[in-house]
């Protein structure tokens, strides 16, 4: 399925590992021209020599002020993916502040931030757009010591239709991702326990958690035009989690 992609200028934050770095090397490889957002530099740096042409981006999106500094200049953006999120796992009880502004901060306030930049871009040069939020299992399932994450993912699956109302006037589709853990690094590092994993796997009709190119596919599928007439919706890659 070609999926038109070559040409157009994509955005992903997270794109140092796991699944933003999977997508800006899918999009790269479809002859996007994407900018990559990290927090860590020696991620970019790696990225753009398996990546050569792409623009890095080295910034924190907590930090409201510096991400407006960093990307308020980006330049034209036709495709974005809010990719970069945080998984600060604690007991409820044991919720912390700092934990929850972090959490949200990074999974829900730069999805926002980042949003607004680019589909004000895409209102002023009257373009088409396509965004593509990572959400989670998690936003409609409750887990033991997530509390906090699945509460940022279950607000992002709500961010996610309200924009599709708000800018589906604008010719700007908003759709959302909602993958079972994935064997990325924070993947495994959460679910190396074959206790608790097996505990998930019991729940997962395919019996198996996701790779990193499964999502990537989804991602790529709703940012093309072979998407067109899907926007404001939530899109399982779970193996059949919430079927059960």
């Amino acid at each position: 399925m070609e999926l038109g992609l070559a040409g157009r200028r994509a955005l992903v934050t997270g794109a140092g590992k796991g699944i933003g770095r999977g997508t800006v090397q899918a999009l790269h490889a479809a002859g996007a021209r994407v900018v990559a957002v990290s927090r860590t530099q020696a991620d970019l740096d790696s990225l753009v020599r398996e990546c050569p042409g792409i623009d890095p981006v080295c910034v924190d999106l907590s930090d409201w002020e510096a991400t407006e500094r960093a990307l308020g200049s980006v330049g034209p953006v036709d495709l974005l993916v809010n990719n970069a999120a945080v998984a600060l796992l604690q007991p409820f009880l044991e919720v912390t502040k700092e934990g929850f502004d972090r959490s949200f901060e990074v999974n829900l306030r730069a999805v926002i931030q980042v949003s607004q930049i680019v589909a004000r871009g895409l209102i002023a040069r009257g373009a088409p757009g396509a965004i593509v939020n990572i959400s989670s299992q998690a936003s409609q399932r409750a887990i033991a010591n997530h509390s906090v994450y699945c509460s940022t993912k279950g607000a992002l699956d709500m961010l996610t239709k309200a924009m599709a109302l708000e800018l589906g006037p604008y010719k700007i589709r908003v759709n959302a991702v909602n993958p079972t853990v994935v064997m990325t690094s924070m993947g495994q590092a959460n679910w190396r326990d074959p206790h608790k994993a097996k505990t998930m796997l019991d729940r997962i009709p395919l019996g198996k958690f996701a790779e990193v190119a499964h999502v990537v596919d989804a991602i790529l599928f709703l940012l093309s035009d072979r998407s067109g007439m899907t926007t404001g919706s939530t899109v399982p890659v779970d193996g059949g989690f919430w079927a059960t």
